[in-house]
């Protein structure tokens, strides 16, 4: 082939290729060259709870990373797959479902759509176009509960909690065991609401608690504000859950167990701009800032700060996990021997059991 032909072939291979690339490009993002996130929330935006923690921390995201953003609100489960087929349509390329309870309609969804991206908050199966993300807020409940354990005078404390589910377990016990690593005398009250979002359900776990028992701090694993309010009506300590709702309860509020979502969303919808979406289980700890406590309040003894401070520190360091033994159960059996730790398997899909100091309270 003559030199100049040679050279002209090349370039329209060259050009061939830019083309391609460009086309692989415009349709991973918008008219305006953003692509598109969509967020399908089983509560509010300004819940002061669970969703709006996910909503604050992709907006964070949404902003350093120039995405555009689209949500959906009180989506029920049932209703999963025709709002993400909603969100395909408005252009979406990566979608984030926020709640466990999507997981049973997820597989519908991602099977209909393999060209985008999944996330899937609290869920259990990852696959080709999913993945599920989870913190280690068991670290933090444990800290809330050296908070709760150093704060109480009548060692009892409530506990309003959604479902019997692993995580909602995995939480209870390890704030338990913080509570009892510095007070060994306390008992934790646990009354279910079976329901993430009820509020009145709340309310009502709220005030049993408090009727039936000689209470004095009161937390929760609801995505739901009304126990909050309730300790504070009734002159009672709280500790939040998902966000830090300190400055509405000024006079009750020791401390929460928090989400900094953006400090996922970044990383992982960085990673599908440049098309490395990597469909897998991640459960990321304290050493990623995902999961964290709130400040204490204002009227949290003085001497909880340094306690909290060097728990944090060797959970920092590695050394030292909320489930390492030894650990009996509320029958007394053994279920964690010194030496030993749990699995992340049997943490996240089979805590069925818990842990000495927790007292499951129905009405």
């Amino acid at each position: 082939i003559p030199y100049m032909r040679y050279n002209t072939y090349v370039k329209i291979i060259i050009v061939a290729i830019i083309i391609g690339i460009l086309a692989i490009h415009s349709y991973d993002s918008d008219d305006d060259g953003a692509v598109t996130v969509g967020l399908i929330l089983n509560g509010n935006i300004d819940d002061k709870s669970w969703s709006q923690s996910h909503y604050e921390g992709m907006t964070r995201t949404a902003e350093e990373l120039g995405v555009n953003l689209i949500y959906r609100e009180s989506v029920a489960e049932a209703d999963l797959v025709k709002v993400v087929d909603e969100l395909v349509d408005e252009g979406s390329k990566v979608i984030i479902c926020n709640s466990f309870g999507y997981g049973e309609y997820l597989p519908e969804a991602t099977a209909k759509h393999p060209d985008i991206y999944f996330y899937h908050a609290s869920g259990v199966t990852h696959g080709d176009n999913v993945t599920t993300f989870f913190g280690r807020m068991y670290q933090i409940r444990y800290l809330s509960g050296i908070v709760a354990g150093m704060q109480t005078e009548t060692n009892e404390i409530g506990y309003v909690a959604a479902f019997p589910l692993s995580e909602v377990n995995r939480g209870i016990n390890a704030f338990t065991l913080g509570v009892r690593a510095v007070n060994p005398d306390a008992k934790v009250f646990v009354r279910w609401t079976n329901s993430w979002v009820d509020d009145a359900a709340a309310e009502n776990a709220s005030k049993g608690l408090i009727a039936d028992h000689n209470i004095d701090i009161i937390t929760m694993h609801v995505d739901s504000v009304s126990p909050l309010r309730v300790a504070d009506e009734n002159g009672i300590m709280s500790i939040g859950y998902n966000l830090d709702n300190s400055e509405e309860y000024t006079e009750s509020y020791l401390t929460a167990a928090v989400w900094s979502w953006e400090n996922f969303y970044t990383v992982h919808i960085n990673e599908c701009m440049q098309d490395r979406f990597n469909g897998k289980n991640y459960w990321d700890g304290v050493n990623t800032g995902i999961v964290s406590l709130a400040p204490l309040g204002k009227n949290a003894k003085p001497e909880i700060q340094e306690k909290v401070y060097e728990k944090t520190e060797a959970l920092l360091s590695g050394k030292f996990d909320v489930f390492y033994g030894p650990i009996t159960d509320a029958d007394g059996n053994i279920r964690v021997a010194e030496g030993e730790s749990m699995s992340d398997n049997v943490m996240l899909n089979s805590f069925d059991w818990y842990v000495e100091g927790v007292v499951i309270d129905e009405e």
